[in-house]
């Protein structure tokens, strides 16, 4: 629903990463007044590079986690960077930086930089201030007319809280920090090395050692193609022996990496015992299990809760229904086009806090969630999946509710092709690839023909 009412909000982001960045642009384009709090020194959430590790616990137990990026020294993206850029600003090749198509970690973090100059967004950041508690005001209303303390801590002045009330909190954090650990009989008391991938960064400190890898996710087959140049051994434990051509050729090409089981136990001696009966003795265990979503910051009074990694209940991964709009999720969905999903989202909630458009009521919002939980648990989707969209309809639908372009047909087929080749040849296909008229075709669309090239020289 629009209406033509524009209302000015006092609103704060939390996060000055992707989601965080083009929140920012969007609140103060609709004429919000925006503050972003970011915990680290620049932006970039996940993509500013941490390699000093050592404060932090191997399996990310603290409370609050000392270091927040999981990027490790090695990766590259696993998706083309036509795809990734927002809507009117391309992730193009630049002059005396990384060109590759799949590039490295540190090129990506450089657009950010580039997006946050270009649109002049670094003058709305507080960098180096870490959020220590978000609750709403007591209030009776809905929504609309909560009102949020935002407690926050500046690094250089650690004795000092900062208390301030915004008429909006928008949580852009990010996903990719807090690990997700097995359940594994024996884990707490095995005394070997043992850690998650959240701190991983270089294969050095495994040279010459037997590894269990955990997880054959993608960050999981990445890191034992690493792996097996230096560690005597590599056995990566998976779910399902049932994995990707791609992976199957990586393995055959390696005579020291060898595809396992699930773990059954793990014993004080090193070993480690898998579903099927066989057994090593280990001296690294590393966990490529994934991150689960948490918000230690928030309080709202058990009106939004993480259980099993569903955040809920958010209408349309973005909006909790009794406190919507005031309260909103940039950046949870996963498996996605990241960045112009992000774009619809910030542009909605913007939209929403002006009074340009309209919520559904919070019945018709919880009936959505509740719908869309039953079509996941009929589909035998487990709860922790639930933000798991891997759908282009669904993302085309969602920017339906502000008139948001659909992805466009290139943007999509290059994403796939991307997912195909890299089933096909892991190891290659970041560099070695086939979908050069999809290329071209990106390439002179209005995409990347919008701006001339002196737009975008920073």
């Amino acid at each position: 629903m629009v209406s033509p009412l524009s209302l000015s909000k006092n609103v704060c982001v939390i996060g000055a990463g992707p989601s965080g960045l083009v929140a920012a642009r969007e609140l103060r384009k609709e004429g919000h007044s925006v503050v972003v709090l970011e915990q680290r020194c620049d932006v970039g959430g996940q993509w500013l590079y941490e390699p000093n590790v050592e404060r932090e616990d191997p399996l990310g137990k603290n409370k609050v986690l000392q270091v927040h990026s999981s990027i490790y020294a090695s990766l590259r993206l696993i998706s083309p960077r036509e795809i990734m850029g927002f809507t009117d600003f391309p992730f193009l090749v630049k002059k005396g930086r990384d060109t590759r198509r799949f590039p490295g970690h540190r090129e990506l973090w450089l657009y950010l930089k580039d997006f946050c100059e270009h649109f002049g967004l670094r003058e709305m950041i507080r960098f180096n201030t870490r959020v220590e508690c978000v609750r709403m005001l007591e209030h009776d209303g809905i929504g609309k007319d909560l009102k949020w303390m935002v407690k926050s801590r500046e690094k250089s002045k650690e004795e000092t809280v900062v208390e301030e009330v915004f008429d909006a909190v928008v949580v852009a954090t990010g996903h990719y920090s807090h690990p997700r650990l097995p359940t594994i009989k024996g884990m707490d008391t095995w005394k070997r090395k043992q850690l998650h991938s959240h701190i991983y960064r270089v294969p050095e400190p495994f040279r010459n050692e037997i590894v269990v890898v955990v997880g054959n996710s993608l960050s999981g087959q990445d890191i034992s193609m690493e792996l097996v140049e230096v560690a005597k051994e590599v056995h990566l434990s998976a779910k399902s022996l049932n994995i990707t051509e791609g992976l199957s050729k990586v393995i055959s090409k390696h005579d020291n990496l060898h595809l396992r089981p699930q773990i059954e136990a793990l014993q004080e001696d090193g070993r480690v015992l898998f579903v099927d009966g066989s057994w090593l003795i280990a001296d690294a265990i590393l966990h490529c299990t994934g991150y689960s979503y948490t918000f230690p910051f928030l309080d709202t009074k058990g009106r939004v809760a993480v259980d099993d990694d569903r955040v809920g209940p958010l209408y349309e991964h973005t909006f909790p229904p009794s406190l919507a709009p005031s309260l909103s999720f940039v950046g949870i969905p996963r498996k996605i086009i990241g960045f112009p999903f992000f774009e619809a989202q910030a542009k909605w909630i913007a939209q929403l806090l002006s009074g340009k458009r309209r919520l559904p009521s919070r019945d018709e919002m919880m009936r959505s969630i509740e719908e869309f939980y039953r079509s996941r648990d009929a589909a035998s989707i487990p709860k922790h999946y639930t933000h798991d969209i891997a759908d282009f309809e669904y993302c085309d639908r969602y920017g339906d509710h502000i008139g948001f372009p659909h992805l466009e047909e290139w943007r999509k087929q290059l994403c796939l092709s991307a997912l195909v080749n890299a089933n096909a040849d892991l190891e290659a296909y970041r560099d070695s690839w086939d979908d050069h008229e999809l290329l071209q075709q990106a390439l002179k669309s209005p995409h990347f023909t919008q701006l001339g090239p002196d737009d975008f020289t920073i």
